[in-house]
């Protein structure tokens, strides 16, 4: 047997009492919007393979299978159990606190959330347990049922550039078993799955769309649950393995969404028997595989290939037995790995992802996946700690830190991600990741501002190609006419506006009922060809992604170049009065689209002399290395026009907009609010080594302001600091939306400029309040855009909040 340390978890995880529940969890702010409660726990899948999550009560309820598409059900014949003897008594046990809801698996015992007292050992009831998690990794220790130590580690081979094996299909469960009894024990360790195969396809082919009380766009996802017909489970066995495949019978068809193949596999070992049921009846008391394991944990070794009948649900176990004696350890893994190949967006539009660049197209190919997967996974899990090691060891970051740092992205495996296979064209392939479940469209980019540091900093291949994506689509358009969402709920006179105007930046790449990447601004909810923020991001993207990736990518520039020209040209069109900055129109017409602003704005107008001074030092680097160049002549036109912009515009700003202690909303409306945000123009600029766009005196006090009245003002700073409030803390507007929410993502973009300016501890502590809020009131794996004081939270399973990656970064500035 192998001696192995028990167990080895991180000190920084998030964890929790295996089945406690939360006595007042974050509940959704409208009803719309989707709220599946507080059991999320940590995904596990490659990004872009499709993912499943697996709650701290131990039931699987995540199945993010289809690309785009969000299912929430326990599952519970998809499980782990555990048998238990010491030769005088025994005990067997559904590994979930989560009874099924339709009374199937009677038969079955299922784990208890407490455990009794027992005389001698336990005089009092005792927890049964801890999950921790650490993405990509997570754990359950299992405590107080079993006289055996057993820990159950789950990970997918996620890690820092790697572009590979991070896009499997695959989930790795790494049992460790110890006795620490003076006696033999016999474990045996059964996992069941039930056959899903076709399951997870939207059956309404051309959805129709529809406006949402919030007034964003919405279609209908019908997945085909419970469509088992057809469907059948095959042994296989060689001499280091045994596994099941979970397949359907195939049609001559050519590879569909939703076609392709199941597999559970556990190695073979000297010192431990392995059992099969490869066909039993999900739907019924689950005594064909519990009769035998509960006795002896064993299985009858069933083989039967026959396809499912009609409304029928079939299943397939595997059991590993062993004896420990005393003292004596045992790892026991196991794999889950599938393989559907397809994502298709609107009828007929399909993709192949990522990972079938290594492991083929067929949808035949989830057996080599786990077998790879057995044979790797110890290598994985290492690659894994040596990623996170030099974060982990840090002493000067604290352990709640260094937890939501990693959890946090979690939204790049479960976030509806997308992964296309490579091309010439993009040789990495293609990557989106949606802004969130309620708003089911790809890389907002006005979220990504913030969002995409996490994306940038781990995986720079994947973050260029998004950007490369915009790039492409801003000299389209497409002229078709929609009904825009705010305007609807408004009653303004007229409802529609064109979807995309050459030239202007769109506001995402597509959602997954059209064709994301090519048929981009989907959502409706605001004309964002009117939006005044979206060209600067895209110029703050493109060079921020140059010189963050090693500053020698000129090619990336190049390619960015001509949309960079057209998309300033567009957005200086907005400037109706000639001062030199685009003018917000009264309209929300910005990232915090309920939130009008009038006239010059803090926020737009900072982040366009910040796109300027970028656009001035891409400029200068393609004439620099590209002197030879036939553009060389427009290249330094533009760098003049740029300049005079810049030198215009930056007088404007603080004429307009400085107040002597912070900087105004807008120049127009009057108002007094501080806003949270104001000065994001400058945080780039000084990120990216550009000259402040404001005195970094007045910028100091500014955001000294902003600490004080938007955090330690509004509610002591328990919750965060809301987007916008008078300096004494108090709201402008009670009944306002965006103003007073508290945005997560918002909230780390403030804390990465608080470290920018010298100011750690408070960063330290607004960034504080706002994970203690995430992780300690049930919204821990779907962290959403904003949060309230009244507990209710929006849109969760936002893109932005990993911006949390944007505090580390600038923190390794200031320590470099």
């Amino acid at each position: 047997m192998t001696t192995l340390p028990y167990p080895e978890i991180p000190p920084c995880t998030w964890n929790r009492p295996i089945g406690l529940g939360w006595d007042k969890p974050y509940t959704v702010r409208y009803p719309s919007n989707i709220d599946d409660g507080p059991w999320h726990g940590m995904p596990l899948g490659g990004f872009g393979a499709g993912c499943i999550g697996r709650s701290s009560r131990g039931d699987f309820n995540l199945w993010h299978i289809d690309g785009g598409e969000h299912t929430f059900k326990n599952i519970p014949a998809c499980q782990f159990s555990v048998f238990e003897s010491d030769g005088a008594s025994s005990q067997a046990y559904a590994l979930s606190t989560e009874l099924p809801e339709d009374g199937t698996l009677s038969a079955w015992q299922w784990y208890p959330r407490i455990a009794e007292p027992r005389a001698g050992k336990m005089p009092t009831p005792q927890e049964t347990g801890t999950y921790h998690a650490l993405y990509p990794r997570s754990w359950f220790v299992y405590e107080n049922v079993f006289q055996a130590q057993l820990s159950c580690e789950q990970f997918s081979p996620v890690w820092a550039n790697n572009y590979q094996e991070t896009s499997y299909p695959v989930a790795v469960f790494n049992w460790k078993a110890h006795n620490p009894t003076d006696a033999p024990i016999t474990i045996s360790i059964m996992l069941t799955w039930q056959n899903m195969v076709g399951w997870f396809t939207n059956a309404l082919k051309s959805p129709q769309v529809q406006i949402r009380d919030d007034g964003s766009p919405v279609y209908e996802y019908q997945p085909c649950l419970g469509e088992s017909q057809g469907n059948y489970n095959q042994l296989i066995e060689n001499t280091q393995q045994v596994g099941c495949v979970l397949g359907r019978v195939a049609s001559d068809a050519p590879v569909q969404e939703g076609d392709g193949t199941w597999c559970i596999a556990t190695v073979k070992h000297p010192q431990v028997e392995v059992f099969h049921h490869n066909r039993w009846n999900c739907a019924g008391t689950g005594n064909e595989v519990w009769q035998c394991f509960a006795v002896d944990g064993s299985l009858p070794n069933y083989v039967d290939v026959t396809p499912a009948a009609e409304n029928t649900q079939i299943g397939a176990a595997l059991a590993v037995r062993f004896t420990l004696q005393p003292g004596e350890c045992l790892e026991v893994p196991f794999v889950l790995s599938w393989d559907f190949p397809v994502t298709e967006f609107a009828a007929g539009v399909n993709y192949f992802r990522r990972y079938t660049d290594f492991f083929g197209r067929s949808g035949e190919n989830a057996e080599a996946i786990a077998t790879l997967s057995l044979q790797q996974y110890q290598n994985w899990r290492s690659q894994i700690q040596n990623w996170q090691k030099p974060i982990l060891d840090r002493e000067d970051l604290p352990n709640w830190f260094k937890m939501a740092l990693f959890n946090e992205l979690y939204d790049l495996t479960s976030g509806g991600t997308l992964w296309s296979a490579a091309s010439e064209l993009d040789p990495f392939g293609q990557f989106a990741v949606l802004e969130c479940l309620d708003y089911r469209w790809y890389e907002s980019l006005d979220v990504r501002l913030y969002g995409s540091f996490a994306l940038l900093m781990l995986f720079p291949e994947l973050e260029k190609s998004v950007i490369r994506a915009f790039a492409r689509a801003i000299p389209q358009g497409d002229d078709h006419q929609r009904i825009i969402g705010y305007y609807y709920t408004i009653g303004a006179d007229t409802t529609t506006a064109v979807r995309k105007i050459p030239g202007a930046t769109p506001h995402d790449l597509g959602a997954p009922n059209e064709h994301v990447w090519e048929k981009t601004n989907y959502t409706c909810y605001q004309d964002c060809n009117l939006w005044k923020d979206l060209g600067s991001d895209f110029v703050l993207q493109v060079y921020r992604d140059f010189l963050l990736t090693g500053a020698d990518d000129v090619d990336f520039l190049a390619d960015c170049w001509d949309a960079i020209v057209q998309t300033l040209d567009y957005l200086k069109s907005f400037d109706q009065d000639g001062d030199g900055i685009p003018e917000n129109s009264g309209a929300p017409d910005q990232t915090f689209d309920d939130w009008r602003l009038q006239g010059v704005s803090a926020y737009c107008g900072g982040l366009w002399l910040a796109a300027l001074e970028s656009a001035i030092a891409i400029c200068d680097i393609l004439l620099t290395n590209r002197q030879n160049a036939k553009n060389a002549k427009d290249l330094e036109r533009q760098r003049s026009i740029y300049g005079a912009w810049l030198a215009q515009s930056r007088l404007v700003y603080e004429d307009k907009l400085w107040n002597g202690q912070y900087y105004r909303l807008d120049s127009e409306s009057g108002s007094d609010v501080v806003m949270a945000d104001q000065l994001c123009g400058q945080f780039y600029a000084r990120l990216l080594g550009l000259p402040d766009i404001v005195n970094c005196d007045r910028a100091l006090s500014a955001l000294k302001t902003v600490y004080d009245a938007c955090f330690l003002k509004f509610f002591n700073g328990q919750f965060g600091a809301a987007n916008g409030v008078r300096p004494d803390g108090v709201p402008e507007n009670p009944h306002a939306t965006h103003p007073l929410e508290v945005w997560t993502g918002i909230n780390f973009g403030l804390a990465a400029f608080l470290v920018q300016m010298g100011m750690q501890d408070e960063a330290l502590q607004l960034t504080q309040a706002v994970v203690g809020q995430i992780y300690d009131n049930g919204l821990q794996f779907r962290t959403p855009e904003a949060i309230t004081t009244t507990g209710t939270f929006r849109a969760s399973t936002y893109l932005r909040p990993m911006a949390i990656w944007a505090i580390y970064l600038v923190q390794e500035f200031s320590h470099s």
